[in-house]
């Protein structure tokens, strides 16, 4: 029950921030319409149109915010994901109670080139899929309610049309070389915002402390709105501590409202600290009082005192503080960058229960909700910009990298969790222009580096994969994805210390492997005898093909889940032994899209998660929770293999991931014996045994103590002993239904009718009837072209309350059929 009060808290916190005292405000996720495909111009979203007559064309969808251009394109096996124009457009009851007030549409992001439309006038434009924005509507709003088609075409209501456009454009930041989608549409929320003449643009609050905690600082600068140029105004702040009790009062008489006012100075001895694991936070209310009437905001800050030791770890408030970490981009099934706050929630929550203490947001500013998470559930944050492979572009493109920068620490300043501002991600690969100058890329790094800098010398700036910049910024961490792109994942430690010995501040950002979930192996790190060992930290853009170069698992392995649960555990074994060490970060936490990955099991998907794209678990979430939690758990390796294969009386190991200190097994109601937790003690940190299946059903189960504390897990699966040869045939048999919605499964069988378990053939359901696929989800069970797992592949149906007829082809195969 406390866990969830935990999570019912951070709720309530992020309710109450930010918009909330936007004096009047409202998300405008309702009564949309959306077209995926340019205009003639402004007038064909506005103008009068009869049914059925030609003005009808084109046929507007209806949705609702937030949405993306590309929620099931981004993931279609058949055609390239579309970047170009879109539009919405809605109509607005527009009534502003302040005298004088302003009308804003606050963009909390869309991609990639917006513009903002009353009736026809163009009122905005931004360039930037990724920091907030506003639009000041107020003007146009007038002047359209003078106008005959407000109360005769309109009906009393303003209409405001939005364009945007994820065109590709060389001269914009992010590449399309990048590993990920450039998404397009109103992908996050938009509001309606009504405030006084004048309002507060921004109130910066810098918390500092001493790395003892001895004495907390706190300086408050305002940055205000004023078009009407009123000449003064009061400003009221209050400062509560995390217990809700005032400890601090001030009002501020203002008689310059123009640039960056200082509002506010202030000590405090010992603060109560912000934390990673008891992330307390103070509240500054404020109240700027003027002619224009009352404003009232409020923000959330954290007094702690962050270091990066040179040539040694990273300390929080003093003391070592291990980076547990992950990485994130916004995308998910079923709506792409489209998340909804519910959404966001439950997957950093997710990241928190995996024991979680740091993230890098790749590779772009991300929502605001994301960061007041972070702050609320204790996530040290690298949040960077998106100049992300590629080259430099020109004077377009670099002013654009550095206005990101500057929105970027200017609309996130205030969060605790931040503590590196990223400058860029592997500015040494090129492709987009030709000149590949190193000289040049240095020059603007500097420049990128002083900026954040001057913006904010509170916190350090970071760069990963570009090592001719590695001297330039305050952290770097280089390429190392030992066991996957380059080496053996034993070579870990070894490459880290030499990297380490090579910079002033190390900190090792994106490792790992991908893994086809519900794809198992019995012997995973087959493919290793192959690999070459060493040079870990050599990987190239080529590395990332599955065609041709060297021998290295991402190309010759089998993607098991198996395998990548041996990468993880023994990475995370070996961090408990490095003292040097600051962090790391796995890439990434969840499955997401990738235009450049057309070839994977789960086409155009990077599935280096430890989850899917639609939350599923995959069992590398519990290597490491096993490592990273207190809270006791236990999980058997296993819970998605239904079958495992053998010789009959073989012993075959059985995998336990688990953070208590002891666990006994049981094999068909039989103990096997208890055996003593050790992280060094690899695989699977000792708690491994070697069990005799028997033929048909097995039923594992563990006990596993941690004091007087006892958790269980149990599984169920098939041994099967039967060989088998190549697979000449497929079955096609529903297996689950509930309500409309049905699961099909295909299972694939040599010439014998046994089951060929490690058949990875090309699957391509197909549908003809009422129902429909739910595919383009970007899953294991969610894709209608997708590689087979252990010799089967498994898809939804939405039967529509109708007949239909679902397909199987493989190359090679008779294709099957079944009716539902």
């Amino acid at each position: 029950m406390l866990k969830y009060l935990k999570y019912i808290i951070v709720l309530i916190v992020l309710f109450y921030s930010d918009l909330l005292f936007a004096q009047q405000a409202v998300r405008l996720n309702q009564n949309w319409e959306f077209l995926k495909q340019d205009l003639g111009g402004i007038w064909e979203a506005v103008r009068p149109v009869g049914q059925g007559n030609p003005e009808s064309v084109p046929l507007w969808q209806k949705v609702t915010l937030p949405h993306c251009v590309n929620a099931q394109d981004a993931v279609d096996p058949d055609v390239n994901y579309y970047q170009g124009p879109a539009w919405y457009r809605t109509q607005l009851k527009i009534d502003n109670p302040y005298q004088n007030g302003r009308t804003i549409l606050h963009f909390e992001g869309a991609g990639q080139k917006t513009a903002v439309y009353v009736y026809t006038t163009k009122v905005a434009e931004h360039v930037g899929g990724y920091d907030e924005w506003t639009a000041d509507i107020t003007e146009a709003v007038a002047a359209f309610k003078k106008t005959e088609a407000y109360a005769k075409q309109f009906k009393g209501n303003v209409p405001v049309s939005i364009r945007t456009d994820n065109s590709r454009d060389l001269e914009m930041v992010p590449s399309d070389l990048s590993d990920f989608n450039v998404y397009g549409g109103i992908y996050r929320y938009l509001n309606l915002v009504y405030t006084p003449a004048l309002s507060v643009d921004k109130l910066f609050a810098k918390a500092e402390v001493d790395s003892q905690g001895k004495l907390g600082k706190l300086t408050v600068t305002g940055r205000f709105y004023n078009p009407t140029a009123l000449g003064n105004a009061t400003m009221k702040l209050t400062l509560f501590d995390p217990s809700g009790k005032i400890i601090a009062k001030k009002e501020q008489l203002l008689n310059s409202l123009s640039g960056d006012v200082s509002v506010w100075q202030s000590e405090f001895k010992k603060p109560v600290l912000w934390s990673a694991d008891q992330p307390r936070q103070y509240r500054l209310s404020y109240e700027l009082v003027s002619a224009a009437g009352s404003y009232k905001g409020e923000e959330r800050i954290g007094f702690r005192h962050i270091e990066f030791v040179e040539k040694g770890p990273f300390n929080l408030n003093g003391k070592r503080l291990l980076l547990r970490g992950t990485h994130r981009h916004e995308d998910h099934a079923g709506v792409a960058a489209a998340m909804t706050e519910e959404m966001i929630r439950t997957e950093m929550t997710m990241m928190k229960d995996m024991g979680v203490n740091f993230i890098r947001l790749g590779h772009y500013q991300q929502s605001r909700i994301v960061l007041n998470l972070c702050d609320s559930l204790g996530i040290l944050v690298w949040e960077e910009i998106p100049w992300c492979r590629g080259g430099l572009g020109g004077p377009v493109y670099q002013q654009q990298a550095k206005r990101m920068l500057k929105n970027m620490i200017d609309q996130h300043y205030n969060h605790p969790s931040i503590i590196i501002w990223g400058m860029g991600n592997e500015n040494d690969w090129p492709g987009d222009f030709p000149e590949f100058d190193k000289e040049k890329i240095r020059t603007f790094m500097k420049e990128l580096n002083d900026l954040s800098h001057q913006l904010d010398v509170s916190r350090y700036t970071a760069i990963r994969r570009c090592d001719f910049c590695a001297d330039i910024v305050d952290v770097y961490s280089p390429s190392i994805w030992a066991g996957w792109y380059r080496g053996n994942y034993t070579d870990y430690k070894k490459v880290s210390e030499e990297e380490f010995a090579k910079v002033k501040r190390f900190l090792h950002v994106e490792w790992g492997g991908d893994s086809h979930a519900l794809r198992h192996s019995e012997n995973p790190d087959k493919a290793l005898s192959k690999i070459k060992s060493g040079g870990a930290a050599d990987e190239r853009a080529g590395d990332a093909s599955l065609y041709g170069g060297a021998a290295r698992i991402s190309k010759d392995g089998d993607w098991s889940e198996s395998y990548i649960s041996n990468l993880i555990d023994w990475h995370l074994k070996e961090q408990e032994n490095m003292p040097w060490l600051s962090g790391t970060a796995y890439w990434p936490f969840k499955d997401f899209s990738t235009p450049v990955r057309p070839d994977n099991p789960v086409p155009y998907m990077n599935q280096k998660g430890v989850i899917e794209r639609d939350f599923t678990r995959k069992e590398a979430y519990y290597v490491f929770q096993s490592y990273w939690t207190q809270k006791p758990m236990v999980h058997i390796y296993g819970h998605s293999w239904p079958v495992r294969w053998g010789d009959e009386a073989e012993e075959k190991m059985v995998k336990v991931y688990s953070n208590c200190s002891e666990a006994e097994i049981f094999l068909n109601g039989k103990s096997y014996g208890t055996k003593k937790r050790n992280s060094q003690d690899y695989p699977a940190a000792g708690l491994r045994w070697n069990l005799p299946f028997v033929k048909g059903q097995n039923v594992v189960k563990v006990i596993a103590k941690q004091g007087k504390e006892t958790v269980t897990d149990e599984i169920k699966f098939q041994y099967q002993t039967e060989k088998w040869t190549k697979p000449t045939q497929m079955t096609l048999n529903k297996i689950d239904q509930q309500g409309d919605v049905a699961t099909v499964e295909v299972k694939l069988f040599d010439e014998k009718n046994v089951q060929c378990l490690d058949a990875v053939n090309w699957i391509d359901f197909g549908l003809t009837g009422d129902g429909k696929l739910i595919d383009n989800q970007g899953t294991s069970s969610g894709s209608r072209k997708v590689q087979a797992y252990n010799g089967r592949a498994i898809i939804k149906v939405n039967l529509n309350q109708g007949k239909s007829s679902v397909s199987v082809k493989s190359p090679g195969l008779k294709t099957v059929f079944i009716s539902l």
